[in-house]
């Protein structure tokens, strides 16, 4: 059982190392970081323009259309990667199924993409 235990050592070294120096780091942020807040460091600042009305205001849908666009891209890469270090591990017949199926995927992203930007919905007024 000690033979076990001390195969983790290393990692539970490594977790009291990392613990230790974000405390450190924070507790050296709080007393050497210097300290002149002003009014404009105090505002409340949020979704790219100052708060100036009632907080249950429209928003754009711009905002939401434009981190829409970057999660289905971003899962597109994040499903791209895997893809194409698995693909040539596999037999050929399978191998050409994969890539086609891909190319469906990355078909239809682009079929969206083009739609989102001849309805000009990624143009900013």
């Amino acid at each position: 059982m000690n033979a076990f235990l001390l195969q983790y050592l290393p990692i539970v070294i490594f977790f009291g190392l990392a613990a230790a120096l974000g405390v450190g780091f924070i507790i050296a942020a709080a007393v050497l970081a210097p300290k002149s807040p002003d009014p404009e460091k105090t505002s409340a600042y949020e979704c790219g323009f100052n708060a100036f009305d009632d907080a249950r205001m429209k928003f754009d849908v711009r905002f939401y259309l434009v981190s829409i666009l970057f999660i289905i891209f971003d899962l597109e890469v994040a499903f791209l990667f895997p893809w194409a270090v698995s693909l040539m591990k596999l037999p050929h017949a399978a191998q050409v199924f994969s890539f086609w199926s891909m190319m469906c995927f990355l078909g239809v992203l682009t079929v969206g993409f083009i739609y989102e930007w001849k309805k000009g919905a990624l143009e900013w007024e």
